[in-house]
């Protein structure tokens, strides 16, 4: 992940398919940013972890408009609530949010039209060798090679973050995954409630896509 680059929207590069030159899971992403910005207020000890729900510590530094300020807003304005609200609040806003702050970055571009009545929204890497950097990185934190503990942080919260969202860029199969049981709960222990919520946000939003 480039120093510029917060985890929320390393996760949206993440999300890209390259092979198919567009975005992945659309119906996860916004749960997937949100979670990236609540592990991001976890780990810099804005946010702590109380009986399954997020408890506001300290105010962090975060630009106006940006996904962080807004979930922190929403969390510092409301009783205590369990993670799983707050990764499935707004996630539609949250794609339209980090979409934005990328393509002022010019990280991405997007190219919007009409078909027939219909609103049509193209998003392009801009610099696609970052996603790829980025998913062999995470790729290689997920499938084994350095132990968890010698992982740069960033890496490895992308990794519980991506394998939770069962994102198909990078997570394994669940016929892969299960051998690796014991390593993807170790990337995920410093944001545990989070990758939890974000996993069953996901499952459940599958089977109610499922279900019609």
């Amino acid at each position: 992940m480039e120093h510029s680059e917060s985890l929320t929207r390393s996760a949206f590069l993440l999300a890209f398919d390259l092979r198919k030159e567009k975005l992945t899971q659309r119906s996860a992403l916004g749960y997937l940013l949100r979670a990236a910005t609540l592990a991001e207020l976890l780990l810099a000890g804005n946010l702590a972890d109380e009986s399954g729900k997020a408890r506001v510590l300290t105010a962090p530094a975060a630009e106006p408009g940006s996904l962080r300020a807004i979930v922190w807003e929403q969390i510092s304005n409301a009783p205590p609530r369990s993670w799983r609200r707050w990764v499935q609040k707004d996630n539609g806003k949250a794609v339209r949010v980090v979409r934005d702050e990328l393509a002022a970055a010019r990280l991405i571009s997007v190219e919007r039209r009409r078909i027939l009545v219909f609103p049509v929204e193209r998003i392009t890497l801009r610099k696609a060798y970052l996603s790829r950097r980025l998913a062999e990185r995470v790729g290689r934190a997920i499938r084994g090679g350095r132990p968890v503990g010698h992982l740069d942080e960033d890496v490895r919260v992308l990794a519980a973050l991506a394998t939770a969202a069962r994102l198909k860029t990078v997570a394994p199969s669940w016929r892969e995954a299960r051998p690796r049981r014991d390593r993807i709960r170790r990337l995920s222990a410093p944001i545990e409630p989070i990758t939890t919520a974000l996993r069953k946000s996901v499952e459940a939003a599958d089977s109610a896509s499922a279900a019609g």
